[in-house]
């Protein structure tokens, strides 16, 4: 029932996934979920790029380890942080880049289609949770801005983070932290 799917959606790393694949056809499956979200003047403007094979994620994990170790020269570089970078990838069945396709005629505003691939997003991770596969978005900012030319992005696009994915054994159980409904509610 999506009510359970919802409750037990949380934030899946990569440290927990195990060695199982994520096949092409369920990864398919999983784009095709995202393509079914909610978008203003129907821009649709999600656009994800696949790091599915072991050489691809490779090549993933070399830029971003590569990227941070660039951005550190002048200190702060960590060997750790640089080693759990270049693992990450590597850990995940597939990577996906989130990119957002800014509709040319800019019919609708920007935030619109932020939200919009977001609900793409948030469709990936509710059929992940359902298929137990673990998975999260990370949004570093400052590297989706240099990543241009890695991703090959396209007059418009813009990356919005990644998302990382693997299968686990099984999904903590457990309600997540969560605020309080009542402070967060405006009764009008």
């Amino acid at each position: 029932m999506i009510e359970e799917i919802i409750k037990k959606r949380s934030a899946v790393y990569p440290k927990f996934y195990n060695e199982e694949t994520i096949s092409k056809e369920v990864l398919l499956e999983l784009l095709d979920l995202a393509n079914r979200a909610p978008s203003h003047k129907k821009t649709e403007p999600w656009r994800f790029g696949v790091f599915h094979s072991e050489e691809s994620r490779n090549r993933l994990a070399d830029f971003l380890a590569n990227d941070y170790k660039l951005q550190n020269t002048q200190g702060g570089f960590s060997e750790f942080k640089y080693n759990k970078i270049l693992k990450k990838p590597m850990q995940s069945g597939v990577v996906l880049s989130v990119i957002m396709q800014r509709d040319p005629e800019e019919r609708v505003p920007e935030w619109e289609e932020i939200a919009a691939v977001a609900m793409a997003v948030q469709n990936i991770w509710l059929a992940c949770t359902s298929k137990k596969i673990g998975c999260y978005w990370s949004s570093p900012s400052a590297m989706t801005q240099r990543a241009v030319s890695f991703l090959d992005l396209k007059a418009g696009e813009r990356c919005l983070g990644l998302i990382y994915m693997g299968k686990v054994d099984a999904l903590i159980d457990k309600d997540r932290e969560i605020g309080s409904l009542e402070k967060k509610i405006y009764w009008m």
